[in-house]
């Protein structure tokens, strides 16, 4: 526990310069960087895949995938580089047909293609007008529920919601996450609304809090599921006491494409 309380107190605050202080520049690098690590964990240390080739083609790819997230490309760039992604992935199948299979195509399609583009939605929330507030909504709906959740089901838990996938959490847990992550977002609706003067829609603050919650703990219970099926017990020890990349962001995998699309469609905060 104390381990896992200090890396967090040394992580976050880097985390956040990067976000926050540094031109959005690094906060692409730094999602590529990490869509690569996500990609090593997935496939090799999950086991689905130890092909040093479709690594380094996924591992491509994921920068491919964060570099139209930050640039904005066009989409006809987009569909070249997924094809002659999915034309190396498929020669691999076919060159080596009997010790590759359809599911090691299928795990390496959704490490080097939907993953970045899932983890990518940080960089399109960073380059979006008044990015740097928006992108806090991401690490809101991701961190509130998370702790939320672990401090009230220590405190309260006794009915356990996915005892085989993830055993430590409960039920009263899930409800006490939900309940912080509301409260959380209509305080962080407040400060933008008394401190930085924007406009905001405390119903839909309430609504991207329910939404968070519940993304968040599906991408947390998601992830928890590839595990148990792989036998591991994390994807890495990159951050100790956390695990790896996709130990402390598979929530965010499903949160920061969520919070994108809500912002598109009903945004809780103009300026």
């Amino acid at each position: 526990m104390k381990t896992r309380v200090l890396v967090a107190a040394v992580c976050l605050p880097l985390l956040l310069v990067v976000v926050l202080v540094l031109p959005s520049v690094a906060t692409a690098v730094l999602v590529a960087a990490m869509c690569i690590l996500a990609v090593y964990e997935l496939l090799i240390c999950a086991g689905f895949c130890k092909h040093v080739r479709i690594f380094a083609y996924s591992s491509c790819m994921a920068m491919l995938v964060c570099l139209w997230s930050w640039l904005g490309m066009p989409r006809t760039l987009g569909m070249i580089a997924a094809l002659a992604y999915l034309a190396a992935l498929f020669g691999e199948l076919l060159a080596a047909h009997t010790k590759l299979n359809f599911r090691t195509v299928c795990a390496a399609i959704f490490a080097g293609a939907v993953l970045p583009y899932l983890l990518g939605a940080l960089i399109r929330l960073r380059i979006m007008e008044n990015g740097k507030s928006f992108i806090l909504v991401a690490f809101v709906l991701t961190m509130v529920p998370d702790s939320g959740a672990y401090f009230v089901g220590r405190a309260f838990g006794k009915r356990k919601l996915c005892p085989i996938v993830s055993p430590n959490k409960t039920v009263e847990g899930a409800v006490g996450g939900l309940v912080c992550t509301v409260v959380g977002m209509v305080i962080y609706a407040l400060v933008l609304q008394l401190a930085f003067q924007f406009k905001v829609n405390y119903f839909y603050a309430v609504l991207y809090g329910i939404l968070g919650a519940g993304a968040s703990m599906l991408g947390d219970l998601t992830f928890s599921v590839l595990k148990r099926q792989s036998k591991i017990k994390d994807y890495g020890t990159l951050l100790p006491g956390h695990g790896g990349i996709l130990d402390r962001f598979d929530s965010t995998m499903v949160v920061a494409p969520l919070v994108e699309v809500l912002l598109l469609t009903i945004p809780f905060a103009v300026k």
